[in-house]
């Protein structure tokens, strides 16, 4: 039986363990964290994403998701710029990142062993396979550890790496009662977006442009329309992180007998809300190719279905990212002005 260690326990390397194991491979997770789960927010599954879940046996996402109304996009003092339902835009359902952990571990078989509180320090490989720590073999090792991936810096010790972003990002889920539909508040240097949860509750997101390592309050959206700042006092946790993504080009996604994946691989902005479902979307490549071909051909397919794809992702999400965290007056205006247009030329083209 062909046998996989799968570094990283998130989203994507999980997925990826399915996967694996629905080829019939002998998998290991190897998880830093002391126990295995996802921590943070809301998160946006869009049709792609779901239809890998589906196709890998994940059931029941509509379970405890909820489709995103449609929305858009709005000024600090609540005036429309533009409906989602006005520019055609494709509409994700929304989910808390736990619950989706929660699915599709569920789907571990007796093929998958998890070991949390694991630390990666060493990763090599020879033509026959790869070893961790000097301890662990296996013919494959899919390298699921995130941005900074140890992985992904042993492969390549040259690569740049992470680069900031130039803002960071605050999130929360809001116990509170509305009758909005959601979407997204574009300022000058920041923005702030939310939808609902299938429990009622509301995720949240705001951006704000500061120096990368400074610790700060969403004391920004105070003064923006409701419901922002309901949403934020009716906040449990405040979560806060510097956003980075991955420097272009990226690195090859494969070296011999390691498969990079996810944000190891393409870490992006969250601007498209398409990073975790691209980690997914992997998953499914890698288990397509490797029902059709040997290792070799199978992983040599994954690299040039998934780098490509992925690099434009990140190409558009940090240009959009840029565009939404402009503090240039000007282009804000030209940028609503955009935004209207494109609304009315999609509202135009539907009635015809």
């Amino acid at each position: 039986m062909s046998t996989a260690i799968v570094v990283g326990a998130g989203i994507g390397g999980v997925t990826a363990a399915v996967a694996l194991q629905r080829r019939g491979w002998q998998v290991t997770v190897l998880e830093r964290a002391a126990e295995l789960g996802e921590v943070g927010a809301g998160i946006s599954v869009w049709p792609s994403a779901v239809a890998v879940l589906e196709e890998l046996g994940v059931k029941g996402v509509e379970k405890v998701s909820v489709p995103s109304k449609p929305a858009g996009m709005r000024k600090p003092d609540g005036r429309w710029v533009v409906s989602a339902a006005e520019l055609g835009v494709e509409i994700p359902v929304m989910i808390h990142r736990a619950q989706l952990h929660d699915l599709i571990t569920a789907g571990f078989g007796p093929a998958v062993t998890v070991r949390t509180g694991y630390d990666v320090r060493t990763v090599a490989q020879d033509a026959d396979g790869v070893t961790v720590n000097d301890e662990l073999r296996a013919d494959l090792l899919v390298a699921a550890d995130g941005i900074r991936s140890m992985v992904r810096r042993t492969l390549y010790p040259q690569y740049a790496g992470p680069r900031y972003a130039g803002f960071t990002a605050y999130r929360g889920i809001a116990d509170v009662e509305l009758d909005d539909g959601g979407g997204e508040t574009w300022g000058r240097g920041q923005l702030f977006g939310f939808a609902r949860l299938i429990d009622g509750r509301y995720y949240w997101y705001g951006t704000a442009n500061q120096s990368a390592g400074t610790t700060s309050e969403p004391t920004v959206f105070e003064s923006w329309h409701d419901p922002i700042p309901r949403l934020i006092a009716g906040s449990e946790k405040v979560l806060q992180n510097d956003i980075y993504d991955l420097t272009l080009p990226l690195v090859p996604f494969v070296q011999g007998r390691v498969v990079l994946l996810g944000d190891a691989a393409h870490a992006m902005t969250p601007n498209l809300g398409r990073g975790a479902c691209s980690a997914i979307e992997d998953a499914g490549a890698l288990d397509r190719h490797l029902r059709d071909g040997d290792l070799h051909t199978a992983l040599t397919a994954y690299d040039a279905e998934r780098r490509p794809a992925t690099t434009k992702l990140v190409k558009r999400s940090r240009s959009l990212g840029r565009l939404a965290q402009t503090e240039n007056p000007l282009v804000c205006t030209l940028r609503e002005g955009l935004f209207t247009l494109g609304g009315k030329l999609m509202s135009l083209r539907a009635r015809k």
